[in-house]
């Protein structure tokens, strides 16, 4: 039987729910939360799919402390904390502790390309200066390089860094991955590429975190189910179908073309606002009946 962890199940990337005046929308985020809560999920606050480093320092504060509440306990809330700047981010780490985050990740600093040996002592001395458990992040699409497997295995032994979120394609990187830390009780492997959500699981992973939740979180929940149960046939049959909704904002879209996207879907659902932070568009009115016609006739 698989090793129960702590760190594991469906942990959706949150959308960061703004205003007019790119200002938290308190009511959005209540709203994304209360589904989440609804569909056994956790939330993963300030990643990718959050527009984390184009939120204020302010803001992020105001979505964080938004989020807790909303909470209420009823989850684990997972808060990204990546930064170029090592201080900020650990002041962001100690502040988050105390307006009651449970989990930080990180990923590397981008704006350098980092050795392995650099790799190591960044990780190793950011989970030394944290007082909450570090999960670590890969994504190459937005940090342009890799973090191994070798190196994470390295670091799977630090006391403080509890798992990893793997946003990089590749199957046999991702076996490699689940075969070193499927039997670990003490380390998580939590898969980032959505498209591979069903076959991970079924493999050995511990969770899944797919942007398109913000939307489906029920379907997510559904699938992983079906998978940590073994029921193949009904987790790839959901992975088809989550596959068809996450192509209407992904398909031919660069990622800072399809998060807008993403949020027109969520307003369309009535769940929150369109509004995309800068450097990034909000979609106009025009694409947005192409849209909801699009989930219309794929009854999304």
């Amino acid at each position: 039987m698989k090793t129960e962890k702590k760190y594991k199940g469906v942990i959706i990337p949150m959308i960061t729910p703004v205003d007019d005046k790119f200002q938290i929308d308190v009511s959005g985020v209540e709203n994304i939360i209360v589904s989440f809560i609804s569909a056994g999920v956790d939330p993963f606050i300030l990643g990718t799919t959050g527009e984390s480093f184009s939120v204020s320092e302010k803001e992020k504060d105001k979505l964080v402390a938004a989020s807790v509440k909303a909470l209420n306990g009823k989850g684990m809330l997972y808060a990204g904390i990546s930064g170029n700047c090592v201080s900020e981010t650990i002041i962001a780490a100690k502040k988050y502790k105390d307006l009651g985050v449970d989990v930080l990740v990180a990923h590397q600093p981008f704006y350098f390309l980092m050795s392995d040996s650099q790799l190591l002592s960044y990780f190793e001395n950011l989970a030394d200066s944290c007082d909450l458990p570090l999960i670590m992040y890969n994504n190459p699409i937005t940090t342009k390089q890799s973090i191994s497997i070798d190196v994470v295995e390295k670091l799977s032994y630090h006391s403080n860094i509890y798992g990893f979120k793997d946003s990089e394609r590749g199957i046999e990187r991702l076996d490699k991955a689940i075969a070193l830390w499927k039997d670990r009780e003490d380390f998580s492997h939590l898969l980032g590429w959505a498209a591979q959500s069903s076959y991970s699981l079924l493999k050995g992973s511990d969770g899944i975190i797919p942007s398109t939740g913000n939307l489906t979180p029920g379907l997510y929940r559904s699938l992983y189910d079906a998978a940590i149960n073994g029921d193949s046939d009904t987790a790839n049959k959901l992975q088809v179908r989550v596959d068809e909704i996450s192509a209407i904002y992904q398909k031919d879209r660069t990622i800072n073309q399809s998060i807008p996207v993403l949020k027109a879907m969520m307003e369309i659902k009535g769940i929150c606002k369109r509004y995309a932070l800068p450097p990034m568009f909000t979609v106009n009115n025009e694409d947005m009946e192409n849209i909801e016609q699009v989930m219309n006739d794929l009854n999304v």
